[in-house]
């Protein structure tokens, strides 16, 4: 047995990690503020006291900073971003529940929320810089979801009579949109509606839940 144990990240390295996660943050609130075109790198660097050089140096370009906020947070949760990897939760849980176990995580960061719905508005346009990236984001999802949903059916989760495609459809349209409507008013309740929709189309992918 070795006598060393790995220590923490020090140096220039967790200077470097600590600096691009708090770049992440700043970009965030502006995007989602102002969207892709309104938002700059300068808008970003004022926040943070950072000159552009340091923006450019850890991110490259502002849709390389744009990437990197999207796909962290479609693989986080919580205002800590703690790492959250949905496919494994259904698989281990259902569709049903890993989306409830999701949508409550969300709440906590509504900014996030409404830098997705802002972008995905915006990228609707061909030739704007993330179209690619939520066309490629969209097929995605469906994809992996009906195959969760097909996977529910064989652990008895959902009635094999169900379509999973269609299914996969209806999640994300329904989720995206109660999502719209709750970041416009949040008096409205999210995890209600969301709770209320697979009662009505899937109530047995629920049966399971503790």
């Amino acid at each position: 047995m070795s006598g060393t144990r790995p220590g923490r990240v020090r140096g220039p390295y967790a200077k470097s990690a600590q600096r691009s996660k708090e770049i992440l943050e700043a970009a965030t609130a502006v995007f989602a503020a102002r969207g892709y075109h309104g938002g700059t790198l300068r808008d970003i660097s004022r926040q943070l006291n950072l000159s552009l050089t340091s923006i450019v140096h850890h991110f490259g370009t502002k849709y390389e900073l744009l990437e990197a906020v999207l796909e962290r947070a479609d693989v986080t949760v919580g205002t800590g971003f703690a790492p959250f990897d949905f496919e494994a939760d259904c698989v281990e849980r259902g569709v049903a529940l890993a989306t409830m176990e999701r949508v409550r995580s969300n709440l906590e960061r509504p900014e996030l929320l409404r830098l997705l719905a802002i972008l995905a508005a915006e990228s609707s346009a061909p030739d704007h810089p993330a179209h690619d990236w939520f066309v490629d984001r969209y097929r995605t999802k469906s994809a992996a979801l009906a195959e969760a949903f097909a996977y529910d059916q064989t652990q008895g989760r959902v009635d094999t009579a169900r379509d999973p495609q269609l299914l996969s459809s209806l999640l994300i349209g329904t989720w995206d949109g109660i999502q719209l409507q709750w970041l416009i008013d949040p008096s409205s309740d999210m995890e209600r509606a969301m709770r209320t929709f697979f009662e009505w189309a899937i109530p047995e992918a629920l049966s399971c839940e503790s």
